[in-house]
């Protein structure tokens, strides 16, 4: 499957109908979602794969993957969420396994070959993103995430000794008007997809 076929494809995904905005539920648009999961594909990291989608919301990224040929398992602690991911997995006829997790409260024990994940950015609970870095790092050697812009450097920083930032490409994100606080119709947000991967330690 090509770039603008995913992308497509993706476009039909259905998003959140009561979004929790302390949960900072944004469905990822189609086109940085494609992206992100495109690029994985071609650095071998998706098809014929275990994908764990950590915070799978409605089911955007773990869709992707599974059209792209892996093995998904998709992780949120919203009872409301996994039940719409799971009727959009029914409508592309994809199987995906689902976990009603909260990430951060205890060690779900799952294990992948890769994670996806587009993380809190801490705009409503500061460093609500930690758990996620943490979780992937525990789930899988590989991890493709989605972060405010500038945020390498903390990632870098927080990951020390335990990760390596493998490379990171510039995007946009949309976020519609969806919640009361928000004044505008849309909101163009720079991202920044981070592909890294967890430090072997050498065995002595």
């Amino acid at each position: 499957m090509k770039l603008r076929q995913l992308e497509m494809q993706l476009q039909k995904v259905r998003g959140f109908t009561r979004p929790r905005s302390d949960a900072e539920q944004y469905m990822t648009p189609a086109p940085l979602a494609a992206r992100m999961l495109y690029h994985a594909a071609m650095n071998g990291d998706i098809a014929d794969l275990r994908v764990c989608d950590l915070g799978c919301g409605t089911g955007m990224l773990s869709i992707a993957a599974a059209l792209l040929g892996a093995d998904v398992i998709a992780v949120d602690f919203d009872t409301a969420a996994l039940a719409a991911a799971r009727e959009n997995a029914e409508l592309f006829g994809v199987d995906i396994t689902f976990a009603e997790v909260r990430i951060g409260d205890a060690d779900p024990g799952i294990t992948a070959d890769t994670v996806i994940m587009n993380p809190p950015f801490g705009a409503q609970k500061e460093h609500a993103d930690r758990p996620f870095i943490d979780a992937a790092l525990r789930i899988a050697p590989v991890c493709y995430g989605i972060f405010n812009a500038g945020s390498i450097p903390f990632l870098a920083a927080y990951t020390k000794g335990r990760a390596e930032i493998v490379e990171k490409i510039s995007a946009q994100l949309t976020i519609p008007k969806q919640f009361a606080f928000h004044t505008r119709e849309s909101l163009e947000i720079s991202v920044e997809i981070a592909h890294f991967e967890r430090i072997v330690c050498p065995i002595e």
